[in-house]
């Protein structure tokens, strides 16, 4: 026999069977007896023969992929995120196809784009941090190509989503900190075209009015996460002539970043001024000023949870059940660090 990729027609011609004979046997097929099935399947296992992935597909109409679209993997969030999604994903026999949007929209309409041509069964997506539009998520799912967003998630009603509920984790967050005695409590919010960044400041306000708090705005400053801005925000309030006494950042990088900079500014981190933030990620036990607390927002679970949904999906389509938007609200759980 020559040598080569073994393929369904050689094993025929090698067992002087036709090539639909072997197709139905490696399918299990009843037509094909027990002695025929065991002598292809044996075969085909010898030679290490694996079935054509275009010929898989337009058979079951599936490629089992499943598109994953995150901002970057360089942030320990997305990268726990992801191995939630694969670990889901080998349980029922998909694999991942991984992309990165940079947090830039055009790269991430770009990134879309390729898996659609890659033709995949479903897309993962948390959104860049300037999304703003979703006319090319739309534009995939007109061509059966469901969606799922995570963490990120937009504010549209008809979708897909898991997330953890930010709003009533802030208000914790408030309680916390207003219990032990703090009163003038910044946040250090991301870009207002996040919902994440909106339900932090929500919760915010929300967590200062149950306690009869009224909310100074100066005292709530922005970053777009870049080093440049998170410092121009904490050099803002720490500018104030009324500092803060309790400092919340919007997640654990650009806590630490603020950190860095207190530090330089003579401030006895945790003492003089303490911090919180989101997120937990078990970098921050690496670091030497953690939060005093954080929200836990369980990236590895929402990744699971994401795939989880995402062939919940996959299986409505093969039903005439009427379709269906699903929605996962995690809650994002307190977590203290003080000695």
């Amino acid at each position: 026999m020559n040598k080569g990729i073994p393929t369904i027609k050689k094993i025929a011609e090698r067992l002087n069977v036709s090539a639909s004979t072997v197709s139905r046997a490696l399918n299990n097929h009843p037509r094909i007896g027990l002695q025929t099935r065991t002598r292809v399947q044996q075969l085909a296992g010898e030679l290490n023969y694996q079935p054509n992935a275009q010929a898989v597909f337009f058979k079951q109409r599936k490629t089992f992929l499943i598109g994953v679209v995150v901002p970057s993997v360089r942030e320990e969030f997305f990268s726990q995120a992801i191995s939630g999604i694969e670990m889901a994903a080998m349980q029922h026999n998909y694999t991942i196809l991984f992309g990165q949007s940079y947090d830039d929209p055009a790269t991430e309409k770009k990134v879309v784009e390729a898996m659609r041509k890659q033709r995949v069964d479903g897309l993962l997506i948390s959104l860049s941090k300037h999304t703003r539009k979703f006319d090319h998520l739309h534009a995939i799912e007109k061509m059966s190509i469901p969606v799922v967003y995570f963490d990120r998630v937009p504010p549209l009603e008809k979708a897909n989503k898991v997330f953890c509920n930010l709003h009533d984790g802030t208000m914790k967050m408030m309680h916390w900190l207003i219990s032990h005695g703090y009163r003038r409590i910044a946040l250090i919010n991301g870009p207002e075209e996040l919902a994440a960044s909106r339900e932090r400041l929500r919760g915010y306000i929300d967590g200062l009015a149950k306690k009869r708090l009224k909310a100074d705005m100066r005292l709530v400053v922005k970053t777009d996460f870049s080093k440049e801005q998170t410092i121009e925000a904490i050099r803002n309030l720490l500018s104030l002539k009324n500092r803060p006494e309790a400092i919340i950042s919007f997640n654990d990088y650009v806590h630490m970043d603020v950190v860095q900079y207190a530090r330089q500014g003579g401030i006895d981190i945790n003492k003089d001024i303490v911090f919180a933030s989101y997120a937990n990620l078990p970098i921050t036990a690496h670091t030497a000023f953690p939060p005093l607390i954080s929200l836990e927002q369980y990236p590895y679970g929402q990744g699971e949870m994401a795939m989880q949904m995402i062939m919940r999906v996959l299986e409505q389509k093969t039903t005439t059940e009427t379709k269906r938007f699903y929605s996962e609200e995690l809650p994002a759980m307190l977590i203290t660090h003080a000695g």
